[in-house]
């Protein structure tokens, strides 16, 4: 690592390269950040139009078996109140429905406790059995005069449409409440002339088909739908554990159901509409839900079904290609922002080359090369310019040193000259110091002699004789005869020197 620090920061062109690739990082992941948040945002608009479309789909088709059921039990109702004193034909009527419309799986007509003489209850109930709903198999019609174990009274499809007094569907009877299999029914109300209800009519439906309408719509390969009743129970689900022992209301209370399977399962049960995330088995789901609404159609009574219907994808399926692609996108940024800093190290250390070449020069120079040719450049650019203006500087440089160079030479020249011209003083006036001593020391004995004679004349004139006096003048005058021709002799000497240095330079 701090090799790699090392070479970052002794190298210009990597730290160039580097430099650049952070900036076409940054906004490469901007781009791409805000591509994908609108890819993203994009799929999800178009999962849940897809999902609306299939819920409406599914809706239209329920909806459609739910009216054929209606109106064939409206049909059947007008004729039970024409004959409602003739309990004989009461099970025709159950048949005829029974037969007239293949999405009838049963048809049980009953009046209230002791309505016909002699009967404390009475049931006419016909069904099918043996086949599928869904196929075109003749069936087998089974009659019966009850209804499961228990009193028809005791059930909710005859108490709820006596209770409320007008038609309605209930949701659907499961586990006691039936003996093979899971029914819808549509219960419609038998009222009598004074306006009181006095029996019902009503008319089942396989939830199986209702089921299979529902299974198949798959607007994903591996999601599913789902059908809520308004307590919360599943009418149709793929797992069909949960169609017989769960409803979601039990997920608000279970402490291992996850916050946001809560938060949807409420919201489907309120009846509201929409998209919600969910985790569910450690894997991102997403639910579409809305509530189950009929259509308007004249004389159909519009009460309220409570029920609801979502599609539960996936995250895959809405955004696996999404993520599959973001990940080969990634991939290949980052492969390529490796490109962009190999090519870009490789074409800013070909365009500073010049500079590498001067950075070289310019330690020749500061060793003392300063002759280091640098060649010239066809490139007009500032590295261009710099190389010319450094050959240039180079150049004036290299002359500016051999004009120093000879300045030093004549600088040595004159000052072997002043050196020898400075010996030569030294020399002389070691000389001369020599010659005054020598001439000071040879005019000692002159001069103290004539001190002497001087001092003898002077001291004794009046008691020395004439001829005693003339030898002291004598004497006197040859010591100065001797001074005389000493200095004469100095100064011939001194001549003679000045005139050889004369000749000399």
């Amino acid at each position: 690592m701090l090799k790699l620090t090392k070479k970052i920061s002794e190298t210009l062109s990597l730290r160039l390269s580097l430099i650049v690739a952070c900036v076409v990082a940054v906004l490469l992941l901007v781009s791409l950040a805000v591509m994908f948040q609108f890819s993203r945002q994009t799929l999800r608009e178009r999962a849940m139009h897809n999902a609306e479309e299939t819920l409406d789909a599914t809706v239209q088709d329920i909806d459609n078996i739910l009216l054929s059921v209606e109106q064939s039990a409206g049909n059947i109702y007008w004729e039970v109140m024409a004959h409602l004193d003739e309990p004989d034909r009461m099970l025709n009527f159950s048949r005829r429905l029974v037969e007239c419309n293949p999405y009838v799986v049963g048809c049980a007509i009953v009046f209230k406790p002791n309505y016909y003489p002699g009967h404390e209850l009475f049931m006419a109930y016909v069904h099918r059995k043996g086949h599928s709903v869904t196929t075109n198999v003749a069936s087998e019609l089974v009659v019966q005069e009850t209804f499961t174990n228990r009193p028809y009274t005791e059930q909710v499809w005859y108490t709820e449409p006596m209770t409320v007094g007008h038609a309605c569907w209930t949701d659907p009877l499961k586990n006691d409440d039936t003996e093979d299999e899971a029914l819808i029914t549509f219960c419609l109300p038998i009222v009598d002339r004074s306006g009181h209800a006095v029996g019902v009519v009503a008319t089942d439906v396989a939830v199986e088909l209702i089921s299979q309408i529902v299974l198949s719509a798959k607007p994903s390969p591996n999601s599913y739908s789902i059908l809520l009743s308004r307590n919360g129970s599943y009418i149709v689900h793929p797992d069909k554990e949960k169609l017989t022992k769960q409803n979601v209301s039990s997920q608000f209370i279970n402490k291992n159901t996850h916050p946001s399977v809560v938060k949807a399962a409420k919201a489907m049960v309120s009846g509201e509409s929409g998209m919600l995330p969910l985790i569910m088995n450690d894997r991102e789901w997403y639910v579409v839900y809305k509530p189950f609404v009929r259509d308007e159609v004249v004389g159909r009574s519009m009460e309220s079904l409570s029920w609801s219907v979502g599609v539960v994808y996936p995250e895959d399926d809405i955004f696996g290609d999404y993520n599959r692609l973001l990940y080969l996108v990634l991939v290949i940024a980052f492969f390529g922002l490796i490109l962009v800093v190999v090519l870009s190290s490789m074409f800013t250390h070909r365009q500073l080359l010049p500079l590498n070449m001067l950075t070289e020069t310019a330690q020749q120079i500061s060793q003392g090369h300063y002759d280091v040719p640098i060649p010239d450049t066809v490139r007009t650019d500032e590295i261009g310019q710099l190389q010319d203006d450094f050959r240039q500087m180079q150049q004036s440089l290299a002359a500016q040193l051999t004009e120093l160079q000879r300045l030093n030479s004549q600088l040595k020249e004159r000052s072997v000259e002043l050196q020898r011209a400075n010996r030569k003083a030294q020399e002389a006036d070691r000389m001369k110091t020599n010659f005054l001593h020598l001439v000071t020391n040879k005019l000692m004995d002159p001069a103290e002699a004539l001190t002497t004679h001087v001092a003898t004349l002077c001291d004794n004139y009046h008691t020395i004789s004439p001829e005693d006096a003339a030898q002291e003048i004598t004497n006197i005058r040859q010591q100065g005869n001797t001074i005389v021709d000493l200095l004469d002799d100095m100064i011939h000497s001194a001549d003679n020197e000045t005139g050889k240095e004369d000749a000399h330079e």
